[in-house]
């Protein structure tokens, strides 16, 4: 599952991701993957990206 409009991969949390649910809620909404890198690779989270 490639990223795509609906489709987002981010290796780890940031508030600033915020914006991308507000984004997806005001469009045909979609999907934040945390912890996966760009490429699709799983990443995983650490305690401190919780």
């Amino acid at each position: 599952m490639p990223e795509s409009q609906n489709i987002e991969w981010k290796e780890s949390w940031r508030d600033e991701y915020l914006k991308w649910i507000c984004v997806f809620a005001n469009a045909k909404g979609g999907k934040l993957f945390i912890g996966k890198s760009d490429r699709g690779k799983v990443t995983g989270l650490s305690n401190g990206d919780r």
